[in-house]
């Protein structure tokens, strides 16, 4: 359970941490999926770490839900909150956030959701999978290290630059399906590898992911340099966020977080 102290800066809502296949929750990705369903995996966390609000872990669907619902999540089946939580967080919006951030807090465990263009708009998954097993979820938490880089910075946006080619949309759902795959496993290369898909994924489909005239770090640099010494390695979110390491061995300056079962 989170501590009161914390509690009271943070709230009592769950975070979501997202791992590969992050982009095809988007219906102006996945339409162009030749072979669908595409997949991503995303982990609702238990809020025992703050964390930075625009960073990729869901900041902003997270403070939609406080305002709404206060700091507990309320009854009710977690499908219709999620319709119910991306109506509020959207409405007017010409971008909307994808469902991926609604069903990462409000859905328990680890999930693969498995997005179709001709399911609804691939506005919410044609299927979701998901795993709940207390074994598997204390591997995944060891083997997931989170290291801070930075918030996205004001002006920024990732879409200015979108090269949609259908072949690397495709790959891209695919890393989503290896990396839930590798966690079932409990495979640490093929996770690592399954980041390393991602990302070579989110910066052919849309460059502005990692390089942005408003973003002064090198974050192509550092991402190669934890990949070359680790199996692997992934951002948050668009525009850095936290370093995501997969290993079984320690990262130095890294924390790990706890998922909510």
């Amino acid at each position: 359970m989170i501590d009161a102290p914390l509690s009271g800066v943070i709230g009592g809502l769950p975070y979501r941490m997202a791992l590969a296949g992050g982009w095809i929750d988007q219906p102006f990705v996945s339409r162009h999926n030749p072979a669908p369903p595409g997949s991503m995996v995303v982990v609702s966390l238990q809020p025992v770490n703050y964390f930075m609000e625009r960073s990729g872990m869901a900041g902003g669907t997270r403070s939609v839900a406080l305002k709404a619902w206060g700091g507990r999540l309320p009854e009710g089946e977690p499908a219709r909150l999620v319709r119910e939580l991306y109506a509020l967080e959207n409405a007017g919006k010409a971008e909307p956030s994808g469902s991926q951030d609604m069903i990462g807090l409000l859905y328990p465990g680890i999930h693969r959701l498995d997005y179709d263009y001709a399911v609804e708009g691939g506005v919410f998954p044609a299927h979701i999978e998901t795993c709940r097993d207390e074994r598997i979820a204390a591997w995944l938490e060891g083997a997931v290290h989170f290291l801070p880089v930075q918030q996205r910075p004001p002006g920024y946006n990732p879409l200015g630059e979108q090269n949609l080619s259908p072949a690397w949309v495709q790959r891209l759902g695919q890393s989503g399906k290896d990396c839930y795959a590798a966690i079932l496993a409990c495979d640490v290369e093929a996770l690592g590898e399954s980041f390393n898909e991602c990302m070579r994924c989110w910066e052919a489909l849309l460059p502005h992911t990692v390089r942005h005239p408003t973003i002064h770090i090198d974050l192509p640099g550092l991402l190669a340099s934890y990949q070359s010494r680790y199996p692997g390695a992934m951002y948050s979110g668009c525009g850095g966020g936290y370093l995501l390491v997969a290993s079984e061995r320690p990262v130095p300056g890294a924390f790990e977080v706890k998922i909510r079962l």
